[in-house]
């Protein structure tokens, strides 16, 4: 079992013009709620820990979760609105987004719901639960928990319409990095928190804190990977971009299948991985975050889609 930990909300598109004002299209989203479905359809099991709110909007949100073959046992419902994530694309499909978020379900989980949580082979954290109270506290609090017996995988998914101080995102990395196993950022994450600073430095800090495997995803570049002994490169995978919607969310869900897969889901197994072998599951990932950038919105492969 994987339980992945934090946002569920609604990615909103602009679909059009009308005569008074504009179409809006909603789709379930939120970093961590993709992560879990993306898991689910590559046949994980897998459980989602996050405030989903009691209106409309959470109905479709935990319709969406059970569906989708997600456990929801531990997730909790909350009887406050749903954030919103406003999403604009870019010529090449690069989405941009503008949060409405103040006061709403995924914001206020309490520390009292880190009980709910069942034993896991590895959780998954990230995004702005990690850095706005009081479901960060609540996240921190389940890391403590678990980090010396389970895998602890951390995507830092920088929203600075979420949380604009850089400084806050920086200490709740600089937090997880000893109790952290599998730690992926994208570059764009890499630029914002570390602008002019050398990369392999960098990295060699993270995994002397302890991280068994850094990612660093490069978009239409592919990918590096970096563990104690070694430093891959990932090659991109030739598609035509929709939009990158969900893109490092399949990602991170496909690493984490692709582990799981091969028995390596675990701080040992991570540490374990052989060149050859950590190769194939990034390559694994490649592949699967490519499929999810020729769809529009975050709609994520199934097992059946990837060889």
């Amino acid at each position: 079992m994987i339980v992945v930990c934090g946002e569920a909300l609604m990615d909103v598109f602009e679909a059009g013009a009308t005569p008074t004002g504009v179409m809006l299209d909603a789709r379930i989203g939120g970093s961590p709620l993709n992560v879990a479905i993306g898991l689910a359809r590559l046949q994980q099991p897998v459980a989602f820990f996050g405030g989903v709110s009691t209106g409309f909007l959470g109905d479709r949100l935990w319709a969406a979760l059970q569906s989708e073959g997600v456990d929801t046992g531990c997730a909790v419902r909350l009887p406050a609105p749903c954030t919103l994530g406003l999403v604009g694309l870019d010529a090449a499909g690069v989405a941009s987004y503008a949060f409405y978020g103040q006061g709403t379900a995924d914001r206020l989980l309490p520390v009292s719901a880190v009980a709910r949580v069942p034993r896991a082979a590895a959780f998954q954290f990230g995004s702005y639960a990690m850095v706005v109270e009081p479901v960060a506290a609540t996240q921190r609090a389940l890391v403590e928990r678990e980090h010396a017996r389970s895998l602890i995988a951390y995507d830092i998914n920088v929203r600075l319409n979420v949380e604009p101080d850089l400084d806050r995102w920086r200490q709740a990395l600089a937090w997880m990095l000893p109790r952290t196993h599998l730690l992926k950022m994208s570059e764009e994450d890499l630029a914002l928190l570390f602008p002019g600073e050398d990369l392999e430095t960098r990295v060699a800090q993270w995994l002397a804190a302890g991280v068994a495997l850094v990612v660093v995803t490069r978009g239409a570049a592919g990918a590096w990977a970096w563990t104690p002994g070694q430093r891959l490169t990932v090659p991109p995978v030739a598609t035509a971009v929709v939009d990158t919607v969900g893109a490092g969310d399949t990602f991170q869900a496909a690493l984490l299948a692709g582990l799981a897969e091969r028995n390596r889901l675990s701080a040992a197994g991570v540490g374990a991985l052989g060149r050859t072998e950590l190769g194939a599951v990034l390559g694994f990932a490649a592949s699967a975050a490519a499929i999810t950038c020729s769809r529009r919105g975050a709609d994520l492969p199934r097992r059946l889609d990837l060889r």
